[in-house]
Order: structure tokens, then sequence, then C-alpha cells
């Protein structure tokens, strides 16, 4: 069975890449992000990253970048999810990452669990202060069908991570964002 949360020939909820407890919650657009989630993104300013954890293959050896990425801020754990090409899913402290990932049909083939070591330039972000976070709009051009996906960019001293959409996917990118995208910040 797949990504997304779904319903089996059963009616039994299925859950997103055998993540217990997750079930995202799907947004377009900035506005709707920033209705939703935008004060509490903007509360976590001020905390320190403490965890960051992403789902790893362990078979391939390779992040699952289809699964969520996880932000803990001094216990305030952010999740983000992105899914064609402007579907963003925040969910808030539902993973436990301690929980194991039941997924696929044969171990052989497939085994996921949590890293938080998995991306170095991720976890030497631990302990730093979160400065600023932002939602990102894409514009390119009215043309580019990414036009107008929205990524999420935290800014600490002395880098900055942006979750962003890799078409259908997550993606991690980590200093300033590219020209073609518009700042937005989040307040109060």
């Amino acid at each position: 069975m797949g990504g997304p949360s779904a319903v089996d020939r059963d009616n039994r909820r299925v859950s997103f890449f055998g993540i217990p407890g997750y079930q995202p919650q799907w947004l377009v657009g900035r506005h709707a992000i920033a209705h939703a989630h935008g004060r509490r993104l903007h509360a976590l300013i001020g905390r320190r990253l403490t965890r960051s954890w992403l789902v790893w293959n362990r078979v391939n050896d390779e992040w699952v970048a289809d699964c969520p990425v996880l932000l803990d801020f001094e216990g305030e754990q952010v999740e983000l999810t992105h899914q064609k090409v402007d579907d963003l899913s925040i969910t808030w402290n539902s993973i436990d990452p301690r929980e194991p990932i039941t997924y696929g049909e044969d171990p052989k083939d497939i085994s996921l669990a949590w890293r938080d070591d998995a991306c170095l330039r991720l976890a030497a972000l631990h302990g730093q202060k979160l400065h600023t976070v932002e939602l990102l709009v894409w514009s390119r051009s009215e043309t580019d069908f990414a036009s107008d996906m929205v990524p999420v960019s935290f800014e600490f001293a002395h880098n900055r991570i942006t979750i962003t959409n890799g078409l259908d996917d997550n993606a991690i990118e980590f200093g300033p964002p590219e020209p073609e995208y518009r700042s937005y910040s989040l307040h109060n």
C-alpha cells in the first residue's frame, strides 16, 4: 500500500508509509498554509532545534524523501511533507520517531526507520536558536508548473534550511533561498 493515507478494501484506515499516528493534512497555497499554521510556526522563533528526523531506507541506504521531515524545537515538533507539485502537509507532535515503521511486504525489499543523523548538515544545526521562519513562494514565471509552490524556511544564526517540494516529495535546501522565491514572514 502506497504513500498517502487512504482506506483499504475492508474500509480500514491505512497509514502513510506505515508511520503510526501520522495523518497528513494537505493544504495548497500560501494563504491557506499561513492561516492554518502561521501563528504556531512563528511561535517557534527563539526555540532551539533539538532534533531532526528523516525516514531512512535501510536496505538501499537512502533517505525516503516522500516521508515527513521532523524538526523538534525544544519539545514542539513540526512535521512537513510535500506531494504533487503544490501540496504541503504541516502537522504537529503526531509522530513518535521511536516507534517502528511497518511498511511493505518483505523487510528484505524495504526496511524503514527514523534517523536523526542521516543528514549531517541538518544535524549540525541541533542546538541552534531559530531566528526566523518564513513561507516562500516559487515564482519563476507564470508558465512554470511549479509556480506558487510553498516551502517553509527556517533561519538560524549561521545557516538556513528550507523544506521544499522536490516535485512530488520533499527536498532540503541549505543557505539563502534562490532569487525565484518570494519570501513572506509569519507574524503572531
